[in-house]
């Protein structure tokens, strides 16, 4: 199976017009899936096959998996999608047991619609889904961490009263590790939250380097070996 890495998206829009990508077997369902989804207002991209929908995910703001492909087994298609991506994905399937639910959201569905279904329940679970997947906003406007202050508003840095030029995604990785002192943040969190949920590991690297020359000590964020990042304080 071939997973295409996941180039930089648009950041996650938080209207109610998405990007959907429809993976459907049957030609018919997916464009009467497709017709309704346009009509309230989304975006819809359609696939037929396994692969095609390991190549389009990344454009999407929600997929809809059907797992019965003719090309790979849904479930495998799922586990690949999830492993690289928190886009939030319903399983849209014939497969009703129970044993088939549990195995869908185990392999990291967010949501479990057999089919024949009501087009207003699957618009409503994903309304649903889409609400649990928006990213925490912070609401600290001003972040004072010792003789370092971050104030969000003016996305301005200042350490011991000086300024501290910083890029905006050096301010983002920095604001988000400062507004959870306490917390190790792990590198798919900090790829979600400030890139949008590209994975690359050299890319959170140079960052927290650029920002440990910056304040001018390494302390400033520590690295948990193996999971991520947090604030130290200097």
């Amino acid at each position: 199976m071939e997973l295409r890495k996941p180039v930089p998206p648009q950041v996650r829009r938080t209207s109610t017009n998405w990007r959907v990508l429809v993976v459907e077997n049957n030609t018919g369902d997916m464009e009467t899936l497709a017709t309704g989804l346009r009509r309230h207002g989304h975006q819809v991209e359609g696939v037929g096959t396994g692969n095609a929908a390991l190549q389009a995910y990344q454009g999407a703001d929600i997929v809809l998996l059907d797992l019965e492909l003719p090309d790979l087994d849904g479930l495998d298609v799922c586990r690949s999608i999830r492993s690289l991506s928190d886009v939030p994905l319903i399983a849209v399937t014939g497969w009703g047991t129970e044993l088939d639910r549990v195995l869908g959201l185990q392999a990291g569905a967010d949501d479990y619609l057999v089919k024949p279904y009501g087009f207003r329940e699957l618009v409503a679970r994903m309304d649903a889904v889409m609400r649990r997947s928006r990213p925490q906003v912070h609401t600290e406007q001003v972040v004072l961490r010792g003789p370092l202050r971050i104030d969000a508003a003016s996305r301005e840095v200042s350490l011991h009263g000086r300024v501290v030029e910083l890029t905006r995604k050096e301010f983002d990785l920095l604001y988000l590790l400062a507004c959870h002192p306490e917390t190790v943040v792990s590198r798919k969190r900090i790829m979600q939250q400030v890139w949008g949920g590209s994975w690359s590991r050299r890319t959170v690297d140079t960052h927290v380097s650029s920002l440990r020359g910056k304040l001018g000590a390494s302390d400033w964020i520590v690295t948990v070996r193996g999971v991520g990042f947090r604030f130290g304080g200097g």
